[in-house]
């Protein structure tokens, strides 16, 4: 009976992607030894909430107060129940409106109404965390945030893109609901915006400035996943829209990290920026420099398109 359960609990941590367990890794780029581990769903989140903060052009401190409040509300996952009508990732409150309760439940709804009442809180950015995120939550406990802070500043700092490198997943694809590089396409332009597919100032005619990879580019041959519909390809040229004033290395990173993050949930397989390659399910699932490509250039600079490529 004992071996029957333990085997039960790994094919449902297998099954669902580590839902029930440490999946994904984010670590500090001072050299500090900072890490904190977390599920692919609290991943995917994280990378929701961020990407929302940054299509509003808000500063990674917003996105800090974010995903802070977010891990206390609900552990960064997008539950659907909570003291009294309390729903989603922040357990905001259809009675109190918020909104109704299918729009609350879709985490880039839930985030940018979030931002939205951030905004209106003077001086947010100098405000010590708990205070910000109280202004906008009006919880109970409201000390409880404080304790996320250092957790949520190494997510901010990946997913937003200004530290390199420094997120990984296992990436389990055969859990994954949505799969193909279409669906990658729509998860980005839920996230980013659809600027995101075609980046300002990309060149007509130029092979980046296609979200599907063309096959006279020898990097996005059959065997690399282009012209068989598995490759989406992200021209990186500095933010868009509205967040057109960050930098091409960060908003290379953003989406880079963005994509391990939905790993699982798009069967993502691989994903290369910046001479670096994450690939799912290798050793350790860390960025490792591809071959061929010379030393890794982890600032992104000179670096021209993020490669995802799906299973199917």
């Amino acid at each position: 009976m004992v071996l029957s359960a333990v085997a039960g609990y790994v094919a449902v941590q297998y099954d669902t992607g580590g839902a029930v367990g440490p999946g994904c890794k984010v670590v500090s780029d001072k050299g500090d030894g900072a890490a904190y581990e977390f599920t692919p769903e609290m991943a995917a989140n994280a990378a929701t909430i961020t990407a929302v903060g940054t299509a509003r052009d808000l500063p990674e401190r917003a996105v800090t107060i974010a995903l802070a409040t977010a891990l206390q509300e609900s552990s960064l996952r997008n539950i659907d129940y909570g003291d009294r009508d309390s729903l989603g990732l922040f357990q905001q409150r259809p009675s109190q409106g918020w909104g109704a309760p299918k729009e609350i439940m879709d985490p880039s709804y839930a985030a940018d109404k979030f931002y939205e009442h951030l905004e209106e809180v003077p001086g947010y950015t100098r405000l010590p965390l708990t205070v910000a995120a109280q202004r906008v939550q009006r919880s109970g406990f409201p000390q409880a945030y404080a304790k996320h802070e250092p957790d949520a500043a190494l997510l901010a700092a990946a997913l937003t893109g200004r530290s390199a490198a420094t997120l990984t997943c296992e990436g389990r694809p055969g859990a994954a609901r949505a799969s193909g590089a279409d669906a990658v396409r729509a998860a980005l332009a839920r996230d980013f915006g659809r600027d995101v597919l075609e980046p300002a100032g990309a060149e007509v005619g130029d092979p980046a400035a296609s979200s599907s990879p063309p096959a006279a580019d020898p990097a996005d041959a059959p065997d690399a996943g282009g012209p068989d519909g598995r490759t989406v390809t992200l021209p990186v040229a500095g933010g868009t829209g509205a967040g057109a004033g960050r930098s091409a290395g960060a908003r290379g990173w953003q989406l880079a990290h963005w994509a391990v993050a939905n790993a699982s949930e798009l069967r993502i397989q691989r994903v290369s920026y910046a001479g670096r390659e994450w690939s799912a399910g290798t050793s350790g699932s860390q960025w490792r420099t591809e071959d061929g490509k010379g030393s890794a250039d982890t600032e992104g600079r000179g670096a021209g398109a993020v490669r995802i490529t799906t299973v199917q």
